[in-house]
């Protein structure tokens, strides 16, 4: 019994040793990504995205980087700007660079993984993105898509995220930065923070907890021996293949599947395979589910294939340049997987973000917050979530 208590003990400690490392970059993160969308309506999203071209290759990827990072709010905001207009092709573009060019990602693989890794998901992103638009040009079908928007008009609700997908509660009189520092600003600003938080604290639970374990648990003899690590050949290759497959079957996504890549890469997985490993959030189980219900068996089949060869060619594509560039880190235990909180920058910028945190919770709790979080339809109701205006405030005069 006090083994299995040790061992209980010691995968929490690196759960939450994580936790407190990541804190202050994925707060942040989500501050800016509410900032954006505080400040640019979907509708004007979806404006932009009608055309599957360059152009709105290029609006998808940087309308999504600006955007929640949460896998499954991401899918259902990327249904919602289908059905308002935007592309099949767009829509789906901006649903991956929701989950793989965003603020909070880059800063939360900066502090645990280090620059080589957030160089390395970004540019891999932008290319997993362009392999997907070619991908689509040459493979999807107009009949293909008339049948996805046909299942997707049907408005069936799959996730707790549908309102997160449908609510538009951006500020859009005035200047920009009259919008910014406005009390209606404010309020949109700590509403989306609070609801993208929402979106994505299971997952980041899960993936503290699992990536514990895991750190905890599994001897690192057992990674070196999957990850073909005697082998530097095979290790490259079978890393980006590999490394989608475990994502899948993690059942983790949006920002909480960053501590399990630590812990692969701990193990040995190859620095392309820990890059398609994070691109593999939108292809675990229950997201392909989600999409069977939004556009039917065959389109869920279909983003399921040309997904993971996007993401597996992006994720060895991305290791190979980096070898040649002599940029790939060498394989370095992760310090977050066992530094325990100190007196250092990493405490006092979490306690700074606790506090900027604390005030946005005041004004949310004040201008109606916790009702919008009860407006997010759970699965099973027998309807579509509907649009949700940020509330006016009680203060302004």
């Amino acid at each position: 019994m006090t083994v299995v208590l040790q061992a209980v003990g010691s995968a929490l400690a690196a759960a939450f040793d994580m936790f407190w490392e990541v804190l202050w970059p994925l707060a942040l993160g989500f501050v800016l990504s509410a900032i954006v969308q505080a400040l640019v309506p979907k509708q004007a999203v979806a404006r932009v995205l009608g055309r599957s071209d360059a152009r709105g290759f290029l609006f998808a990827c940087a309308f999504g980087a600006a955007s929640s990072s949460c896998s499954y709010a991401a899918v259902a905001l990327a249904r919602s700007l289908f059905r308002k207009g935007a592309s099949f092709v767009n829509a789906i573009i901006f649903e991956f660079a929701s989950t793989n060019l965003v603020f909070e990602l880059g800063l939360v693989l900066l502090i645990l993984l280090g620059w080589q890794f957030v160089g390395a998901e970004f540019a891999g992103g932008l290319l997993m993105a362009a392999i997907l638009w070619v991908l689509f040009k040459l493979t999807l079908r107009d009949p293909m898509v008339a049948e996805a928007k046909a299942q997707a008009e049907k408005g069936i609700v799959a996730s707790t995220m549908e309102g997160h997908g449908e609510m538009d509660m951006s500020v859009m009189s005035g200047p920009f930065l009259r919008r910014l520092f406005s009390q209606d600003g404010f309020t949109s600003i700590s509403h989306y923070f609070f609801m993208d938080a929402y979106s994505i604290y299971v997952d980041l639970v899960v993936g503290l907890l699992v990536a514990g374990a895991l750190a905890a648990w599994v001897p690192t003899s057992f990674w070196h021996a999957f990850f073909f690590t005697s082998n530097q050949t095979v290790n490259a290759l079978w890393g980006p293949l590999v490394g989608p497959l475990l994502s899948m079957i993690s059942f983790v996504c949006s920002v909480g599947n960053i501590p399990l890549a630590a812990v692969l890469w701990n193990g040995g997985i190859s620095f392309g395979g820990v890059v398609s490993f994070i691109f593999a959030d939108l292809i675990i189980l229950p997201i392909i589910n989600i999409y069977r219900k939004y556009y039917g068996g065959r389109m869920s089949v279909y983003l399921l294939v040309v997904s993971y060869a996007a993401m597996a060619l992006a994720g060895f594509l991305v290791g190979l340049a980096f070898d040649i560039l002599g940029l790939t880190p060498a394989h370095f235990h992760v310090p977050a997987l066992t530094a325990s909180p100190s007196w250092n920058y990493t405490t006092f910028l979490d306690l700074a973000l606790i506090a900027i945190i604390a005030v946005m919770f005041y004004r949310f709790v004040h201008t109606g917050g916790p009702e919008m979080l009860r407006m997010m339809a759970p699965p099973g109701q027998g309807h579509t979530a509907h649009d949700h205006q940020a509330p006016p405030d009680e203060h302004d005069g």
